[in-house]
């Protein structure tokens, strides 16, 4: 059996699957959460139970309405996008002018009351959904198998972090929503309704993390602290990238999850620490991030 410093070929590129997988989770709920942040300057620490909230929609659509799993990737991603925009012109929108601590303790508090209401109807153990059919089953390489519900994970991913990277730094709705940031009322000016502008841009970041949710639901048991578990580490990421930095967030998410994976192969005991490690090093050597730009 073929080995790279003793470790086997195939627990290698198995970790590296499993890594990339959450790497694939990593980037889009970072990206979610740069875009709010560097577009609206709001810490959204509600993002992880809104990534929950988007697993346990396509679970309600299917158990209750017989929804299926392709019409939840276009229908959960509204619903939690549409909860997002509600949240953010009852309560976020009043606080664009404070500091940014007043948003971080807010969306922290909505976050524990989303966390609780789900807990409290569904309860702690998890909620299986099943893999659509036509994701069943495996592919043969030469060093594992690949199952395809975790290809089509990457790829969908990989999808829609580049089209959303596009859509804002190259398309002219990007273009106003960055110039917004720095000038709302210059950008007023030309017509262009900014208060509209942040509250799709704040709905849209939050469909992303209800994206995230669907992709995750089959392979993740559906339960209200799937969010908790993960929303730290995204935040690690998004600092790491670079606070706001739309191209950061996603290949730090992805590159990470892979130092991940890396980890869990070659020394175990710091797979759940080493992102902070480099979260810490990076913040001593490069305090704005990796792509940031230095205040």
């Amino acid at each position: 059996m073929t080995t790279l410093f003793g470790v086997p070929m195939q627990a290698l590129f198995g970790q590296l699957l499993l890594g990339l997988i959450n790497g694939s989770f990593y980037a889009i709920l970072s990206l979610g959460l740069a875009i709010i942040f560097g577009l609206l300057n709001v810490i959204n620490f509600s993002h992880g139970a809104q990534y929950m909230m988007g697993a346990f929609v396509s679970w309600m659509l299917l158990n209750y309405l017989g929804i299926g799993y392709w019409w939840a990737l276009l229908l959960v991603p509204l619903i939690v996008g549409a909860v997002g925009i509600v949240i953010e012109r009852v309560l976020i929108a009043r606080l664009y002018k404070l500091d940014h601590l007043y948003g971080l303790l807010l969306t922290f508090g909505l976050a524990l009351l989303i966390q609780g209401f789900f807990r409290a109807a569904y309860g702690a153990s998890g909620l299986p959904y099943a893999i659509p059919k036509e994701l069943l089953g495996v592919q043969r390489l030469p060093f594992m198998f690949l199952p395809n519900y975790r290809a089509w994970v990457i790829v969908a991913s990989v999808a829609v972090c580049l089209a959303t990277w596009l859509v804002i730094e190259k398309t002219k709705i990007g273009s106003y929503l960055r110039a917004a940031t720095e000038n709302p009322t210059l950008v007023q000016a030309f017509g262009v309704n900014v208060p509209l502008l942040l509250t799709l841009t704040y709905g849209f970041g939050v469909a992303l993390a209800g994206f995230a949710g669907v992709l995750a639901a089959p392979i993740y048991a559906v339960n209200p602290n799937m969010g908790a578990d993960v929303i730290i580490v995204v935040f690690a990421v998004v600092v790491i990238g670079g606070m706001g930095s739309i191209l950061g967030a996603i290949v730090t998410g992805f590159a990470l999850g892979l130092v991940e994976g890396l980890t869990k192969v070659f020394y175990p005991e710091a797979a759940s620490t080493v992102i902070f490690a480099i979260m810490i090093l990076v913040l001593l050597v490069k305090p704005a991030g990796l792509f940031g730009k230095a205040a």
